[in-house]
């Protein structure tokens, strides 16, 4: 079992990797740094024959994000437990936010999980099994007080994940809607 674990040098990230590694999986941490990176992949426990990877690349570009994620596949063969996890986007009154702001996460949380999802996808349908895990906010119930773009990305990340398990994992009932 492969695990892909967006963000996680640190934090939820590196939290959900270690749990993984700890049921068996062998993990690919990924994340802009490195060296925090090679941190987190050697702090990861080797229970079974676990060969754990780290992949660094800046989630403010999905398709480098893409790009690293399909190299992974490629070097290391299918994926099937993948966690969206990334921080940002910064904090403020959603009402004060420039378009770019929007753009920024919009980039970093829509694009970068979609770009990960479709490098892969293949190994999920492939093995018959997959996970697909979001890391989001409680905010998408109800929404945090200055944090106006997070908000409304985070939301939108869940409702990207609703359509996508539809379509991938109950494609039956997706086109029941149709």
């Amino acid at each position: 079992m492969r695990a892909l674990v967006g963000g996680s040098s640190k934090g939820i990230g590196l939290g959900c990797a270690v749990a993984l590694a700890q049921a068996g999986a062998a993990v690919t941490v990924m994340g802009r740094n490195p060296d925090s990176l090679d941190e987190a992949r050697l702090s990861l426990p080797h229970l079974l024959d676990q060969t754990h990877g780290a992949i660094s690349v800046d989630f403010s570009d999905s398709q480098a994000v893409g790009a690293a994620a399909e190299a992974d596949v490629l070097a290391n063969g299918r994926v099937q437990i993948l966690i969206n996890n990334t921080g940002g986007p910064a904090p403020g009154p959603l009402n004060e936010a420039g378009a770019g702001a929007l753009t920024e996460g919009f980039e970093m949380h829509i694009l970068c999980n979609q770009a990960l999802v479709h490098a892969t996808k293949e190994g999920m349908i492939e093995t018959g099994y997959g996970r697909i895990i979001n890391i989001i906010s409680s905010s998408v119930v109800t929404p945090i007080s200055n944090l106006g773009v997070s908000n409304t990305i985070r939301g939108a990340v869940a409702q990207w994940g609703k359509t996508l398990a539809a379509e991938l994992f109950f494609p039956a009932r997706s086109r029941l809607r149709d």
